[in-house]
Parts: C-alpha cells; structure tokens; sequence
C-alpha cells in the first residue's frame, strides 16, 4: 500500500508535464492533417471547377459545330441541282432563239441558288488554271500539256464546295504533267 501511496503521490506532479507536452503534439498533429485535408479538399474543388469549365466550352463548342455545319447533308443534296442547272447552261446555245427565255430562267435560277449558297457560308471550288491542292480538289486524271504548268488543273469535271472553310465535296480535276520526250528529241 505505501507503494500505492507513492506512485500516487508522484503521479500527480509527472501527469500534468505529460500530458501538457502530449496534448500539443496531439493538437499539432491534428492541426497538420486538416491542414492537409483542406489543401487536399481546395486541390479537388479547384479541379472540379477546371473540368466544369472545360465541359462548359466543349459543350459550346459542340453547339457551335452543331449550328455551322447542320446544313452539311442538305446542302450536299442541292449541290447536285447546281451541277444540273450548270451543265444544261453549258449545253444550251445561247444564240437559238427558241431556247433563249428558257436559257435565261436557268442562269437567274443558278444565279439565286448560288446568292442562297454564298448566304450560308458556302462557298464554290472552281480550281481551273490553279495548282492542284490535294486537301480540295479529287484527280481524275493527269493529261500532257505544252501550255500549262505541270501540277495545275486543266479542266474542272464537277466543281466543289467548302462549308464554312470545311471541304463539302472536292472539285474532280483532270492534272497536268510535263509531256513526255518523243523519240525523235531523245536522238
């Protein structure tokens, strides 16, 4: 019992410096995981902020392609009334008499459809004479030429389109290429 009494008697004064020092540690710790659960909870919200913005632009973005290109299929169908309206001009003669009014009620229609076209940021190929651009015009063939640059477009099968800077259809080009040396210049 009297060492009952003894260990009692010291405990008192070594208990309060025990746990004075062990409550701050304790306390510190505890301040230094919230602390690192509050940067670890400020990381996260900043972000779930940053990929809520990014959502919020690719959304606007996906609206804006939405509205620029939705006529794409609808405008290809009519490109095809264009080419008809365009070959029956080229074919028609514009001095017969008998076909004159008709003549001219196709170039005011095509004059029209291409006004309407121009309108909603569709804009023609007519490549003649320019150099062939893969990325816009569709070789059809490639024919000898004295005169042209070898590279360029010497003739325009079906012209093509771009719909707000997007190719729609490639203009189908015949190529020209350097002629090739006849045996008689070899000699």
């Amino acid at each position: 019992m009297a060492d009952e009494q003894n260990l009692d008697n010291r405990a008192p004064e070594e208990t309060p410096a025990a746990e004075g020092t062990s409550a701050g540690e304790d306390l510190a710790a505890r301040v230094q995981a919230l602390e690192e659960q509050l940067a670890a909870a400020q990381d996260q919200a900043l972000r779930a902020a940053a990929e809520l913005q990014n959502v919020r632009r690719r959304a606007e973005q996906d609206v804006e392609k939405a509205h620029k290109f939705a006529l794409e299929r609808f405008a290809q169908d009519l490109l095809g009334v264009v080419d008809s309206l365009e070959r029956g001009i080229e074919l028609s003669d514009p001095a017969e008499e008998s076909i004159r009014p008709m003549r001219e009620g196709m170039e005011l229609t095509l004059k029209m459809f291409h006004d309407v076209l121009r309108r909603y940021q569709l804009e023609q190929l007519d490549p003649h004479g320019e150099p062939f651009n893969p990325e816009h015009h569709q070789a059809m063939a490639m024919e000898e030429s004295d005169s042209a640059e070898p590279g360029s477009v010497l003739k325009v099968f079906q012209k093509g389109y771009l719909l707000s800077g997007r190719l729609l259809r490639p203009a189908m080009v015949v190529v020209s290429k350097a002629p090739t040396p006849s045996n008689d210049e070899q000699a």
